[in-house]
């Protein structure tokens, strides 16, 4: 069994990921020891007896902005030399599967989950390693996005998934989406599966398949094919 890759995060909202991070796969993932999930308030850094976290921004502004001494404080206590500090925003770069496969390399992630308007940008200057977006819209904080993160990060790491096969053919793996896929009954609501993947022949299917990946991207999202394929 390789290293356990260990998630920190950081949120003022940590109960939001209680019961996800004990579901299904990943649950699974944390009790064989192939993923460590900790999750930690803010709050407990701040240093008043209101545990504040938050404070008007300077120049003004309809929203509040997180101070950035509780989260230096949660930062600097959790940081080891191999871990990397990830930041969950609207403006950072793309989660995408190979960002993902990248990440689940790493030993140790430290998230960052913003609130409010976000985070005073001194620490975004001086303590974080990697800015992520899930996508291009607005959350009423990160919790939610770390938990996307960490969903598709953990994927990654060997022996989380059932059948390692299985990240060969998702979606956005080599590019591609993926295929339609089928299970019993055989013909539902007048619809019959396609022929070939009853037929027994594996080489056919693949081919059926890999085909249908074509046809779905450049149907769906023609911006992933290559030139030559997206006609």
């Amino acid at each position: 069994m390789g290293a356990v890759l260990q998630f920190d995060c950081l949120s003022l909202f940590p109960e939001m990921l209680q019961s996800f991070v004990t579901s299904s796969i990943l649950g699974r993932a944390i009790d064989n020891g192939l993923v460590d999930v900790k999750l930690h308030n803010i709050r407990d850094w701040a240093g008043d007896k209101h545990h504040t976290t938050d404070d008007t921004p300077f120049g003004g502004g309809a929203g509040m902005v997180m101070r950035p001494e509780p989260i230096f404080s949660a930062i600097g206590e959790l940081r080891k030399q191999e871990s990397k500090v990830i930041y969950l925003c609207p403006d950072g770069e793309l989660l995408t599967a190979s960002v993902a496969r990248g990440l689940a390399a790493e030993s140790h992630l430290i998230l960052l989950s913003g609130h409010y308007e976000g985070i005073d940008q001194r620490v975004r200057d001086l303590s974080v390693d990697r800015e992520i977006s899930i996508g291009d819209y607005v959350l009423t904080n990160g919790t939610l996005a770390s938990a996307v993160l960490i969903d598709a990060v953990s994927r990654y790491v060997p022996g989380v998934l059932g059948s390692e096969q299985s990240l060969g053919q998702d979606s956005f793996s080599d590019g591609l989406l993926s295929f339609p896929q089928y299970t019993r009954p055989a013909v539902f609501m007048d619809i019959a599966v396609p022929a070939v993947l009853l037929s027994g022949n594996h080489a056919d299917i693949a081919s059926w398949r890999q085909e249908q990946r074509v046809k779905r991207t450049r149907q769906k999202r023609p911006d992933l094919l290559k030139e030559d394929l997206r006609k």
